[in-house]
């Protein structure tokens, strides 16, 4: 329901490559006025703001931006891009006397008790709990990040967090090299170097390496051949990918314990959406030893809702806020 039918908000979602931006009434995004910004047309998020409300004939109360990059005490940096983001230029831009900066991932949280039920496709059923028990949304995309999720009393805290730097997990002996060799190339190699549109293209090397081919397509070229069925080493590089996105979100699930549910979200997770079970996300989502059949607990789910962190962010806006 929404509590704030008088409030209009700004909310954009600030990417590594673009930017949307929508206006809200209380809670609720108005889709009919979402625009989407290349980044690479405008020198910082104030010059998106400007050209977005130059054809908008309204003066917003609030806004609010998930960035994609760690943000800290209202200031953010965007990890895949050199821009700079602070509540003051923002609400300078705006003219908006309540300001709000979240990481993407944040925003994500806050969004989902906002899902419409034909967003979310259930991957692992997993077991029903409370209302109120954590849930945990992973991301992977142009980037890789996830937060827990946690409900108290009619608020919602979703605590940042950067877990795409984390070192990247290894189990098996080709998950060895694969590190291995993502370190010599790469440096300390952490999930994000897997688990993202370039980190894809980096397993997709390393198997043809291992091959001893050589075999150059992007991430769409080899998405493409998977999708296809023409190569056996796009489908390798697939099978590679999503055996670390299971074991990653297995660990994650372990740290948090999101009996609420995992979600899965991101450009690249939908691409992956269709051979998730088929090449092994369960298998190495389960793939902890003794606590296998602990791990079955957790419903894992894939959102399929492009415009989550645009509505998390109203969603953040109104419960800042309160009743107006």
């Amino acid at each position: 329901m929404n509590k704030h039918p008088t409030l209009t908000a700004l909310v954009a979602d600030l990417g590594g490559t673009n930017t949307r931006v929508a206006l809200t009434d209380g809670a609720t995004v108005r889709t009919d006025t979402i625009k989407r910004f290349r980044n690479a047309d405008h020198s910082d998020l104030v010059s998106v703001l400007r050209a977005y409300l130059a054809d908008q004939n309204v003066s917003p109360d609030a806004a609010c931006v998930a960035m994609a990059g760690p943000v800290r005490d209202g200031i953010g940096e965007l990890t895949n891009l050199s821009w700079t983001v602070d509540r003051a230029s923002v609400a300078d831009a705006t003219g908006a006397t309540t300001v709000a900066v979240l990481n993407d991932l944040q925003a994500q949280g806050h969004g989902l008790d906002h899902l419409t039920p034909d967003a979310v496709r259930t991957l692992l059923p997993g077991q029903s709990a409370g209302d109120h028990a954590a849930r945990l949304v992973i991301g992977v995309g142009t980037g890789m990040n996830a937060a827990a999720v946690y409900r108290l009393g009619d608020r919602t805290l979703v605590p940042p967090s950067e877990a795409g730097h984390v070192s990247l997990p290894a189990q098996s002996a080709d998950e060895l090299r694969l590190l291995d060799w993502i370190a010599r190339k790469h440096g300390t190699p952490g999930l994000e170097d897997v688990l993202s549109g370039r980190g894809f293209e980096r397993v997709y090397e390393f198997i043809c390496a291992e091959a001893g081919v050589v075999t150059p397509l992007d991430a769409g070229g080899i998405m493409q051949a998977v999708n296809d069925g023409t190569s056996a080493l796009a489908e390798d590089a697939a099978r590679l990918f999503i055996r670390m996105m299971g074991r990653a979100a297995g660990n994650l699930a372990l740290v948090h314990l999101p009996f609420g549910g995992i979600y899965l979200i991101g450009g690249v997770t939908r691409h992956f959406a269709p051979h998730l079970i088929r090449l092994g996300f369960r298998e190495a989502f389960c793939d902890k030893g003794r606590f296998s059949d602990f791990m079955r607990q957790f419903p894992v789910h894939l959102v399929e809702d492009d415009y989550a962190a645009l509505s998390g962010s109203a969603a953040h806006l109104a419960e800042l806020i309160g009743p107006v």
